[in-house]
């Protein structure tokens, strides 16, 4: 179903899939009298809840995402995420805000299968993209949120897209539902930049743990407090370190896991996790969980790499057939330590 925002005629349109529906729901909610729509949450870091949100204050987060991209009113966009969440209903709001025309498409792994023409902007979360390598080049300007990119899938989009000579350009977002979204963008092709920039409107500075503070009053009229570690340059732009509840403290050492699995990941292509398990001696014994069936050569590849502290190198390497995830795709740690506890 394509919907145009630029003459929107809500009872003409006629929804053939679940999907569908719940997008015309959501649209109809949002051209209600109410001053609020209802969002889910997805208990990525912490329990699911559903706030209310100012319909004023999703049109800023959109007109700042449209701004930033130079999206133009008549040019095409495409949504594959759930409208539950604040990714699904912000593309939505997105359209309605610059009149984009809206291409709905069931939120899939898979969701640019039947693709053929050029969409000028789509939001995807990285096991999306990753399954839809071979049509993105169709997309001119890719959002991915919801979880890390990984290296590895930098370097696949990276050569896919030099091959096929694409116009294409790629952003990984950082943000959450408090605010409506992400506050900043970072481009990973044609460049591979090391720094988020935040959207016009947004300041940022840290706290005493050096974690990240955000004040965007056109999104969020509280300052928030993240529990994510950061540095900061240039005033405008931040390099994420990692989450502080993650930090692994392993004889007395502190461990930034994403950054490891940063390093991981550039060198094998399964999921990896490092994750510090209780121990007598050291308090955390740092290990390392792979997504596949035990692999000699995987091992081996992770032996080999030159980590930059000798304690950063995983004490056990454990194989695990599936790695818990969220419902939107990111890796669920507790989940995924209680399950090797039991291994």
């Amino acid at each position: 179903m394509l919907i145009n925002f630029n003459n929107l005629e809500i009872n003409k349109l006629h929804p053939q899939t679940e999907f569908e529906n719940k997008v015309i729901f959501f649209i109809k909610e949002w051209l209600s009298s109410a001053e609020t729509v209802k969002v889910q949450t997805s208990g990525s870091t912490g329990v699911p809840k559903v706030f209310e949100i100012e319909k004023q204050k999703m049109l800023n987060s959109a007109k700042m995402t449209c701004d930033f991209l130079n999206l133009k009113q008549g040019d095409s966009a495409l949504i594959c995420l759930p409208v539950e969440y604040i990714s699904g209903k912000m593309m939505v709001v997105r359209a309605f805000q610059r009149k984009l025309n809206l291409n709905i498409k069931n939120p899939s792994i898979t969701p640019l299968e039947d693709l053929s023409e050029e969409t000028g902007f789509c939001a995807m979360t990285p096991l999306q993209v990753e399954n839809s390598l071979d049509k993105i080049h169709f997309i001119r300007n890719l959002i991915i949120g919801g979880a890390a990119v990984s290296e590895s899938l930098k370097n696949k989009l990276c050569q896919t897209l030099k091959s096929s000579n694409s116009q294409t350009k790629i952003y990984e977002t950082y943000g959450m539902s408090e605010t409506l979204s992400h506050i900043a963008l970072k481009e990973i092709f044609p460049k591979q930049n090391e720094y988020f920039t935040v959207l016009d409107g947004v300041e940022i500075s840290v706290d005493d743990r050096n974690c990240l503070k955000i004040l965007a009053p056109k999104l969020n009229s509280e300052l928030l407090q993240t529990n994510d570690l950061v540095e900061i340059f240039n005033g405008h732009q931040f390099k994420y370190l990692g989450r502080i509840d993650n930090v692994i403290n392993s004889g007395g050492a502190k461990i930034f896991p994403e950054q490891l699995e940063s390093l991981v990941k550039k060198e094998i292509p399964n999921e990896a996790v490092f994750l510090g398990i209780p121990d007598d001696i050291l308090g955390q014994k740092l290990v390392l969980v792979i997504e596949g069936f035990q692999d000699e050569e995987v091992k081996s590849q992770i032996s080999n790499l030159k980590f930059k502290k000798s304690f950063h190198k995983p004490k056990e390497t454990i194989f695990v057939k599936k790695i818990p995830r969220t419902p939107n795709g990111k890796v669920n740690r507790k989940e995924l330590l209680n399950l090797i506890s039991g291994i």
